[in-house]
C-alpha cells in the first residue's frame, strides 16, 4: 500500500505519542521533502524537530519537483507537494486534514483520509483507545468541532456494538 502524508497528521500523532499507528496501519508512509522541512522548522515544537531529525525506517522522505499547477496555488507547500507526490506515485491513500487540500485531492481522484479517520481505523484495529486519543488531541491546537469528535465516538461505539452481536 502506498500512503502519502502531509505535515499536520504526523505532527499531531507525534505530539500525542501515537505516531506508531501509522506503520501499524500502513506499513510505510511517504512524505515529500517539504513536509520533512516543515516538521524540522525552527518554529516547530522541539519534539517534532527531534523526531524528524532521526526519522523511523518506515518513514520515506522523497524529493518532489513541482510543476506549475494553478489548481494547487491556494495550498501551502507541504500540501501541494503531498498531493503531487501522491499523484505521481499513484498512492492508495493520502493523509490530509486541511479542508481545501482535501477537496482538491478528492477532485483530482485521490483517496483521502484525515487524522480523525486514521484514529478511527486504529481504534477499530484495537491499536489505540479512541476516547483517550481524542482527549489528548484536544489538548493540542488541533481544530475540530465537539460535534465531530462526538460523532466519531458514536460511530466507533456503534461499530463495536455491531461487532459484538
Amino acid at each position: 500500500m502506498i500512503v502519502v502524508s502531509n505535515t499536520s497528521p504526523i505532527c499531531y500523532l507525534v505530539l500525542i505519542d501515537a505516531i506508531n499507528v501509522l506503520p501499524q496501519l500502513y506499513g510505510q508512509v511517504i512524505i515529500p521533502q517539504a513536509v520533512c522541512s516543515e516538521l524540522a522548522a525552527s518554529g516547530s515544537p522541539l519534539i517534532l524537530q527531534e523526531w524528524i531529525a532521526n526519522p523511523p525506517p518506515w518513514l520515506i522522505i522523497q524529493a518532489v519537483d513541482l510543476v506549475e499547477d494553478d489548481s494547487l496555488l491556494t495550498l501551502d507547500l507541504g500540501e501541494r507537494n503531498a498531493i503531487f507526490l501522491a499523484e505521481r506515485l499513484k498512492a492508495n491513500l493520502i493523509i490530509l486534514d486541511e479542508q481545501e487540500a482535501r477537496r482538491i485531492a478528492i477532485d483530482r481522484g485521490l483517496k483521502v483520509i484525515g487524522l480523525l479517520g486514521v484514529f478511527y481505523q486504529a481504534a477499530i484495529r484495537d491499536l489505540i483507545d479512541l476516547a483517550e486519543s481524542l482527549e489528548r488531541l484536544k489538548q493540542t491546537n488541533f481544530r475540530a468541532s465537539s460535534s465531530l469528535f462526538n460523532s466519531l465516538l458514536a460511530r466507533y461505539q456503534n461499530e463495536l456494538n455491531n461487532r459484538n452481536r
